[in-house]
């Protein structure tokens, strides 16, 4: 059997080096939340680089229920940060957990142009998909 994607290692060691030696823009990609069933059902898109303002619910962990606004998105930690979901120092500070864009469901986008364009393109790209298989 052959390999399906080439690009790509199936060595433990070389997968591990390439996603944490990864580039921000290869970050981004990686850093892809899904979208609430709402959201899937309108944009007939799964699941979406996650951004700045962006509306999420937290669906694992011991945060899990919590929702809140995407406050900062650290590529370089793989994690975000959520208002509201912070934890207190030994002296009283709060500092923000991150959480892992995976552990996320989008309730509400921020959309711009730019977003718009890759929610089109991403359902166009689905719908030629299951018009070929039907044929």
């Amino acid at each position: 059997m052959t390999k399906i994607n080439t690009s790509l290692h199936s060595s433990r060691r070389k997968s591990r080096k390439a996603h944490f030696s990864a580039p921000s823009s290869v970050r981004r990609t990686i850093m892809s939340a899904p979208l609430s069933k709402e959201l899937r059902d309108k944009h007939n898109v799964r699941s979406i680089p996650i951004r700045k303002d962006d509306e999420i619910t937290i669906v694992r962990g011991t945060n899990k229920g919590r929702q809140g606004k995407v406050t900062s998105v650290y590529r370089l930690k793989y994690v975000i940060h959520v208002e509201r979901v912070v934890r207190e120092k030994s002296n009283g500070q709060s500092v923000p957990l991150g959480i892992h864009p995976s552990k996320v469901q989008i309730t509400k986008l921020k959309g711009d142009k730019d977003r718009d364009n890759i929610l089109e393109r991403i359902a166009k790209g689905r719908a030629e998909k299951a018009e070929r298989s039907k044929a």
